[in-house]
C-alpha cells in the first residue's frame, strides 16, 4: 500500500470536509484551473485524499479533481473499493466523475452546488442512482452550496472581459 500521510479529523460534519473541499478548489483557482476541489473521507473519518482540478497543469481533460482524489484514495488504502468512504466535492460531478464515483463503490457523495450543464448525480443525469447499473451511491447536495457557487462564480467573473 502507498504510504500517505493522512489527516485524523475523527468523524467530523460534512460541512468540515467541504471546508477541506473548498481549500482545494481556492488552490485551484489560484492555479488558473476551473475552482472544483474534492476530499475523501473513510469510515473512521480519515482523509485519505485531497485533490483539485488539474486539467490545465497536466494537459488532461480527465484530470478532475474527483477522478485525482479517487485515484489517490484507492492508493492509499490499497484498494479500488472505496464503498466505506465518503467523497466531498465543491460542484456536483459531471457524468464522467459520476460513473467514476459508482465505479469505485463511493458509498457516500457529498456536493456543494449543481452544475446545471453537466450535472450528473441529479442536476441533468442521475448516474449515482440509476437502477440499471450495479452500484448505487448515497448522495447529499447543497452543503456550503453559497460558497461553493462564489468560488466558481467570482472564477468565470474575474476571466470574462467586463462590459462597459
Amino acid at each position: 500500500m502507498k504510504e500517505k500521510a493522512k489527516i485524523d479529523a475523527g468523524r467530523q460534519s460534512d460541512e468540515f470536509y467541504m471546508g477541506l473541499a473548498l481549500a482545494e478548489a481556492r488552490l485551484a483557482k489560484e492555479a488558473g484551473e476551473v475552482p472544483v476541489g474534492a476530499v475523501i473521507a473513510d469510515g473512521e473519518g480519515r482523509v485519505v485524499a485531497a485533490a483539485r482540478n488539474k486539467r490545465e497543469e497536466l494537459h488532461d481533460a480527465t484530470a478532475h479533481a474527483e477522478l485525482i482524489a479517487v485515484r489517490e484514495a484507492c492508493a492509499v488504502l490499497g484498494r479500488w473499493r472505496l464503498s466505506d468512504c465518503s467523497l466531498y466535492v465543491t460542484l456536483e460531478p459531471c457524468p464522467m466523475c459520476s460513473g467514476a464515483v459508482v465505479n469505485a463503490r463511493v458509498g457516500r457523495l457529498v456536493y456543494g452546488c449543481p452544475d446545471s450543464k453537466a450535472g450528473g448525480a441529479g442536476s441533468i443525469f442521475n448516474i449515482t442512482d440509476n437502477a440499471a447499473l450495479n452500484h448505487r451511491t448515497a448522495v447529499r447536495a447543497g452543503v456550503l452550496e453559497e460558497e461553493c457557487r462564489a468560488v466558481l462564480k467570482d472564477f468565470f467573473k474575474e476571466r470574462r472581459p467586463q462590459k462597459d
